[in-house]
């Protein structure tokens, strides 16, 4: 059987190799330097007159373009002056595949008057507050406090006990009434909140 043999790879040849792949690496970004420089102004125009004047996506087709010459950029010989046909074409083709993709999914317009804005209408909640406040009128006192002191002011159960010299169960029960009788109250207005 015969053996086969690894070739054995030196420090140096993969220095070698390293330097290679920069070089290749700088040689690629110089042509798409010189590429872009000499070429972005009239590729731009070409692709926004291809796409009826919108500028953002001609900037895109462009990104896209320059990307596709550095991958091809050894296969171009590396001359920025030489490459305006097949840049042309590659333009040509990638404004063709957008135009393509718009067809499959064509763009939905929702009327305004059916977009529902995630911004707080300020009405609403002056409404709300006056609903709440008068329904706050409607309690006693001492519901009132509870409301107040829980919901408002935030304390916990054992603040409001301390401070009203009541134990923690009665604090949570006339809570639990204070609330029953706010929703009533509430409801009574025929307005949802």
């Amino acid at each position: 059987m015969p053996s086969t043999v690894t070739p054995h790879v030196t420090p140096l040849d993969g220095r070698r190799a390293d330097a290679a792949a920069d070089t290749v690496r700088v040689a690629r970004e110089r042509f798409v330097s010189e590429l872009y420089q000499q070429h972005r102004r009239a590729v731009l125009q070409y692709a926004a007159r291809l796409l009826q004047g919108d500028w953002h996506r001609a900037e895109d087709i462009l990104q896209e373009a320059a990307v596709r010459a550095w991958r091809h950029a050894t296969d171009l010989g590396g001359r920025p002056d030489d490459v305006r046909p097949w840049l042309w074409t590659t333009v040509k083709h990638l404004v063709i595949d957008h135009h393509r993709a718009q067809r499959r999914r064509p763009v939905e317009w929702t009327p305004v008057e059916e977009v529902e804005l995630s911004v707080p209408d300020q009405a609403d909640r002056i409404v709300r507050s006056r609903l709440v406040h008068h329904a706050l009128a409607g309690l006693t006192e001492q519901q009132r406090e509870i409301i107040r002191l829980m919901y408002y002011a935030q304390w916990s159960v054992a603040q409001v006990a301390e401070h009203l010299d009541i134990p923690a169960g009665t604090v949570k029960s006339r809570s639990y009434y204070a609330l029953r009788a706010l929703r009533r109250a509430l409801d009574s207005t025929g307005e949802r909140i």
